[in-house]
């Protein structure tokens, strides 16, 4: 199985993006500040992932999930979790 996720800052609130085929271990990688993007801002909770059968699906996720209309799919999906944690 291969995964796209979305972490949240516990610091910041900020929000990262991303796939992986272990969803456990890149979680983790995040946590340990072993991610170049994500180093910094840590810690991290997991808020959002899909699975897909194959990386090309996943990847293709990931991207739209980035986009304008993407973040607006996620905003109304985690209307409940993004109003419970501000």
């Amino acid at each position: 199985m291969y995964y796209t996720y979305v972490i949240e800052s516990q610091k910041s609130g900020y929000k990262y993006t991303g796939s992986t085929n272990d969803l456990r271990k890149r979680f983790n990688q995040h946590n340990q500040g072993q991610s170049t993007w994500t180093s910094s801002r840590g810690p991290w909770k997991l808020i959002y992932y899909e699975a897909c059968l194959n990386e090309e699906d996943a990847k293709s996720r990931e991207k739209y999930l980035k986009s304008g209309m993407g973040k607006r799919y996620l905003k109304n999906r985690l209307k409940r979790f993004l109003t419970l944690t501000g």
